[in-house]
């Protein structure tokens, strides 16, 4: 006790008892001894002081004297060097080639940077150094979040007074229902491109070369193509959806949509966690003196304020430049390292054939998961392999159990939405792919040019090699885009999210049991007048609804032109006998709805935090997603596709699966040394192998248990029991915008008395078949292009040579630059079209009004065709656009079943 033993003894018995155990622990600290000292002198001057204010005394001192932060960074304890022998598994003078080739020595320009990163004593360098100023970043954040807060009001004033439907609930989740293809893809890119996007893929560069990139990115740009499948599927068994639990809840009851929720839930908390991590890791990495807790606050700000305004719609508008500025920045990357413009001294590279000598001359370390030959430059890696076979599981999962997803599907027409996804997610490949090939490969080179690695092995698993690069080349400029980047990322996908919980909490959990509009209503009854849609077996002779749609209504008429002429904040009361309470009640969900985005948006900080003080790893967290979720890939799947499921095989598939995978990776896990204690829990858990059996078993057996359950519970099926099946689904409606209304010149429909007046299925399903093959064919050709084709043709080259990595590095490179002039022109011009069109409606809808009046024609009915056309975007064809809508479907039709793609009609 530095010469005072009674205060060696009295701390010992302390720690004993565990009154100050951490006291104990710290005599590893420098400033230990004063302590001591001036405690001994409390001691001595405090005889016959109870020892738990003793104990209060010495607290204080501690904290006095203690230089730290009172922060999350108190915990960590950084590595400063890495070892020889480290490095040795690493450093080579000999080319990593194909076996047979004779041996080379590395280009002079490798020994030469090598050389200079040694020269006078310098030291090697090592980690990401924050130099961004804080008061830089608060900029960065306040601009960022005042253009986010911009868009969303600039989208709100084009609902109001172009599409004058704002004020509708449906809207804030569907934005009207009516989304352009290329605005679908804009946001299947940005909520797809989470900030793990831009940072776990160059992660897996680093680990596994080139076969990472690709894995990354083929293995997660299927589900999004395959995903189109249920997107039309959805559209046409449930076109009056908002979520796909709704679906399930239609169809199997209570106690299966509530297991089916919790999914969705742990699958939205899943990736608010992945974000979290990967934001605040690269933000304080770069940003001086921002704390976590900051960081996780802004975030917050930024997400909730432009969602909140506009709902969906707004995170629609607010993605496409997030996505613009994700493909201008991350070319920006590209061409100073392949091209290096401006001649940058701190740039080694320049060129493709500098980015081979450097990386050529680094071995990848002998492990068991390594690649063939130590080479970065080859697909036969076992560990690129076993990434990618998990990333194509747990990808699946994190897809179709996502609310956000179906989101994008619910917003656009059907073929629209088909061709969004298809578009979305081929244009989406090139972020990882060119992304993860550029920094990826260029921290390999940087680390080859230095001689040792640039980052700790802790650092490259939080995903700062991408960071790291963007420091070196660019300096400050390269900084800033790195923060762009990641903000970008996690504002369109938080935003998303944030939306994606909020729709479930309204639909599927206030709407459903907290405060449903009619709590005894059964299935198959109008919601407005609780009388039967259709006859019923055992009762014919039952009255049945006659509501009439809001389209053929006068007094919705009326309540609609009192409404809009008054200036009053507190609008009129509505009249309508039908209609009036169902849209008083719509009226508090939509305000219900602003509190659940704020509570969505502010329970996102504690989770950041709570990830950062556990120092949650961003790679366990990316590969465990699949085994907690990936169970319900095949249940959702047939729930919307298969008229057999039942809810004891949808139950017993995402339950018995997720336990089954649960199981047998811990069980695996188990085997490794240390087994599952504390100590090397996560590590033990988070190796490949036990990953990919826990993934493998989790879909495996939530799909067979699935399927098997189902013909137990219902071998027999008729075309009656089917029927009936998807009218469950097909009675999910709002009678105030009926989904009829919405796809009417799809149909060829003429106006309905009543708003549940619809076409039979077989109809609906004809009018969308060339949708479907469309869906079916691309995700077959594209999954076996990514899935096998592609992979198996890398697989007759052992190691890349020089001409074969310019053939992959321009590849990349070309597939960037084409999906930027894609998702920066298109939907830009598909929307500004649009909105032209809808301009030009309303104005004939105004004279057409202003003839009737001037010819005295007192006609209610006419004016609610106009109204409601203007107020609720049911904006309903002539015959003569009906008979051009046929004659363009058919050809249509035509053009799809071989394949062409064609340019569909507003």
């Amino acid at each position: 006790s530095f010469g005072c033993p009674e205060l060696g003894s009295y701390l010992l018995g302390l720690k004993s008892v565990g009154g100050l155990e951490f006291v104990w622990e710290l005599y590893c600290f420098s400033k230990l001894k004063a302590i001591l000292k001036q405690t001994e002198e409390l001691l001595w001057n405090t005889m016959g002081v109870p020892n738990f204010c003793k104990t209060g005394l010495i607290l204080i001192l501690i904290v006095i004297q203690c230089d730290a932060k009172g922060d999350f960074e108190d915990f960590e304890h950084p590595e400063t060097s890495i070892s020889p022998e480290r490095i040795a598994q690493f450093y080579t003078e000999t080319l990593v080639q194909s076996a047979g080739k004779e041996e080379q020595r590395c280009s002079e320009n490798v020994f030469k940077a090598r050389a200079r990163a040694k020269a006078n004593g310098k030291k090697p360098s090592l980690g990401v150094q924050p130099t961004v100023g804080l008061g830089a970043a608060l900029l960065i954040f306040l601009g960022v979040g005042i253009f986010a807060v911009g868009i969303a009001q600039a989208f709100q004033m084009v609902r109001k007074h172009v599409y004058h439907d704002a004020d509708n609930l449906d809207t804030a989740f569907d934005a009207g229902g009516k989304v352009s293809i290329g605005l679908t893809a804009t946001t299947i890119v940005s909520q797809w491109t989470w900030s793990a996007t831009l940072l776990q893929s160059s992660t897996v560069a680093s680990k596994y070369g080139i076969s990472g990139p690709y894995w990354y990115a083929g293995g997660a740009t299927i589900q999004i193509i395959i995903f189109s499948i249920l997107s039309i599927m959805l559209k046409t068994r449930a076109p009056g959806a908002k979520t796909f639990l709704q679906v399930i809840k239609a169809r199997f009851g209570s106690r299966t949509h509530l297991v089916f929720c919790t999914f969705a839930f742990f699958t939205n908390l899943i990736v608010m966690m992945s974000l979290t991590i990967a934001g605040t890791a690269v933000l304080n990495s770069l940003v001086a003196d921002l704390s976590p807790e900051l960081a996780a606050m802004l975030l917050a700000s930024v997400i909730g304020g432009y969602t909140l305004i506009g709902g969906l719609g707004a995170t629609f508008y607010v993605s496409y430049f997030n996505t613009a500025l994700i493909f201008v920045l991350i070319l920006m990357l590209v061409v100073e390292v392949f091209y290096n413009p401006f001649e940058n001294p701190e740039n080694p590279f320049g060129s493709s054939e500098s980015v081979f000598e450097f990386i050529a001359c680094w071995k990848a370390p002998e492990e068991k998961m390594g690649n063939k030959g130590g080479s970065y430059l080859t697909f036969f890696s076992s560990g690129g392999l076993v990434f990618g076979i998990v990333n194509i599981v747990g990808n699946f999962g994190t897809v179709f159990c996502d609310q956000a997803y179906w989101q994008s599907s619910v917003a656009a027409k059907p073929l629209q939405g088909v061709w969004g996804f298809i578009s979305g997610g081929l244009t989406w490949f090139a972020i990882p792919f060119t992304l993860a090939t550029t920094m990826g490969l260029a921290y390999l080179g940087l680390s080859s040019a230095q001689g040792s690695p640039l980052l700790t092995e802790e650092d490259v698993m939080k995903g700062l090699a991408a960071p790291l690069v963007a420091q070196k080349l660019l300096g400050t400029t390269g900084e800033y885009a790195m923060i762009f980047l990641i903000l970008m990322a996690v504002m369109s996908t938080g935003s998303a999210e944030v939306i994606a919980v909020s729709s479930i909490v309204i639909y599927d959990v206030y709407q459903a049991y907290i405060c449903p509009f009619k709590p005894d209503l059964k299935d198959g009854q109008c919601i407005l007048c609780s009388r039967y849609l259709r006859k019923q077996k055992g009762d014919e002779d039952a009255q049945l609804c006659d509501c009439k749609s809001t389209a053929k209504c006068e007094a919705c008429a009326s309540d609609t032109i009192a409404r809009a002429k008054s200036t009053s904040t507190v609008k009129p009361h509505y009249t309508c006998e039908t209609h009036k309470d169902y849209k008083e009640y719509q009226e508090h969900l939509l305000n219900y709805k602003n509190w659940c985005i704020v509570l969505c948006t502010f329970l996102s900080i504690p989770l950041c935090l709570f990830c950062w003080a556990v120092n949650l790893n961003l790679a366990w967290t990316y590969y465990f997603t699949g085994i907690l979720i990936s169970s319900s890939v095949v249940p959702i799947a047939v729930s919307i596709m298969w008229a057999r499921a039942t809810a004891t095989g949808v139950i017993f598939g995402v339950i018995g699966g997720c336990a089954a995978g649960m199981t047998c990776w811990l069980t695996y896990a188990s085997t490794y040394p240390g087994g599952l204690s504390l100590a090397t829990f996560v590590q033990n858990t988070g190796e490949e192998l036990p990953m990919l059996v826990g993934n493998i078993v989790a879909i495996g057996v939530g799909a067979v248990f699935c399927i098997v359950v189902t013909f137990i519970t219902r071998w027999k099926m008729t075309p009656e029991i089917e029927e009936a099946e998807w009218d469950k689904t097909r009675d999910i409606d709002n009678p105030l915008s009926p989904w009829v209304a919405k796809y009417k010149g799809e149909l060829n429909l003429d106006d309905g008395e009543n708003f549940h007046d619809r076409p039979p299925l077989e109809i609906v399903i004809r009018k969308f078949r060339a949708a479907k093959i469309t869906a079916y064919v691309a995700a077959v050709l594209f999954t076996l292009l990514f899935v096998c084709i592609w992979p198996g043709s890398m697989l007759s080259i052992d190691i890349l040579d020089l001409s074969g990595f310019n053939v992959w590095t321009t590849m990349s490179r070309g597939w960037a630059f084409v999906a930027a002039a894609f998702i920066i022109i298109v939907p830009m011009y598909q929307e500004v079209k649009a909105i032209l069109k809808q301009i030009a409606q309303n104005k004939e809808d105004k004279i057409r009004e202003g003839e009737n009046i001037n010819h005295g024609e007192n006609q209610p009915l006419k004016h609610t065709e106009v109204l409601p056309n203007r107020l609720q975007n049911q904006v309903y064809a002539t015959k003569h656009a009906n008979k051009q809508e046929f004659i363009f479907q058919r050809l249509r039709n035509t053009l799809a079943r071989v394949l062409a793609i064609s340019k569909p009609t507003q």
